[in-house]
């Protein structure tokens, strides 16, 4: 096998089409014809002397020695990439792109995100709301700030605030006839259901609230509003719809504005909770450093913790 680097050429047609498994679509991709796909994966294979893929009929697949230099040849373009994105990172350093779920973006970064701007105006911030897994070595994003367990090997990971939930509901419904005054009240009333907490973000339900507070006659499970994003649930009960088990850190701004109100004092704390991440050959960088500071300084000045009642 000769000591010479093959073909640049060979090689990404080669990574395309064992990412792919066609080379119909690596060539598409790459932009080429099939025929010069083949060819230049021909080129690649003569000059290891061996064989990275078996024709079939209608599909390719790849041969023992093809399974054994994929991994290591897409490793190698994935680091290529990331090399002139920080290159690119360099060029602007001005521009911090910064990713977060769309519900945080929604209730609690964008609101806040013209006193950062006001008080760094020579960082071009830029966000994309997403709950993607992002990788940020490779991805041209400088900051994540994700809900999640914390642990992100490779990363600087700070935890930004705990997440609890507690009932919320419009001031409107701690009045009249059907007056919110004791948890046992929720039967008279609209249980809007954020449908984020089922799952992988480790958040109690109703029934988990109902049963924390020793309950009986409330239904969990009987008709009420479901919405699979989180600031769409806090936003019904904003609008009087009913009472969503709500998360406290999404809904700080509404509830000092007094759009939302806590009527009881019990909330249960997440298992999860928000974190500042970052690459950590990346995290002493000036952008990176000030947005991270202005972010614990927001985060201190309304820490969900604050809220009434014990924590559980």
């Amino acid at each position: 096998m000769p000591d010479r680097l093959p073909p640049l050429n060979s090689l990404r047609a080669f990574e395309a089409a064992s990412r792919h498994m066609s080379f119909q679509k690596a060539a598409e991709e790459l932009h080429v014809t099939p025929a010069a796909l083949s060819y230049q994966i021909r080129q690649l294979e003569d000059h290891l002397g061996l064989k990275l893929f078996r024709r079939l009929n209608r599909a390719v697949e790849l041969t023992e020695h093809g399974q054994i230099i994929a991994p290591g040849i897409r490793e190698g373009f994935d680091r290529l990439q990331q090399t002139m994105r920080q290159l690119a990172r360099r060029r602007s350093s001005n521009v911090l792109v910064v990713t977060a779920g769309p519900a945080f973006t929604a209730k609690w970064l964008t609101p806040r995100l013209y006193r950062f701007i006001a008080k760094h105006p020579e960082i071009d911030a830029r966000v994309s709301a997403s709950i993607r897994p992002s990788n940020l070595a490779v991805e041209d994003i400088d900051v994540a700030i994700r809900f999640g367990p914390g642990n992100y090997p490779g990363h600087r990971s700070i935890k930004l605030q705990d997440e609890y939930v507690t009932p919320l509901c419009a001031p409107s419904l701690l009045s009249g006839d059907k007056a919110l005054r004791t948890p046992e009240d929720l039967a008279k009333h609209t249980l809007i259901h954020d449908d984020t907490h089922i799952g992988v973000f480790f958040l109690h339900d109703w029934r988990a609230w109902l049963d924390k507070a020793g309950v009986q006659g409330v239904d969990p499970d009987r008709s009420g509003l479901h919405f699979n994003v989180a600031d769409h649930a806090i936003d019904a009960a904003v609008s009087g719809a009913g009472v969503v088990l709500g998360r406290t850190v999404l809904a700080q701004a509404d509830i000092d504005s007094g759009r939302l109100v806590a009527p009881f004092d019990l909330k249960l704390k997440a298992d999860f909770a928000f974190y500042v991440v970052c690459l950590e050959e990346r995290a002493d960088e000036p952008n990176i450093a000030a947005f991270r500071a202005w972010l614990f300084e927001e985060a201190s000045g309304v820490p969900a913790s604050a809220l009434p009642g014990p924590a559980v």
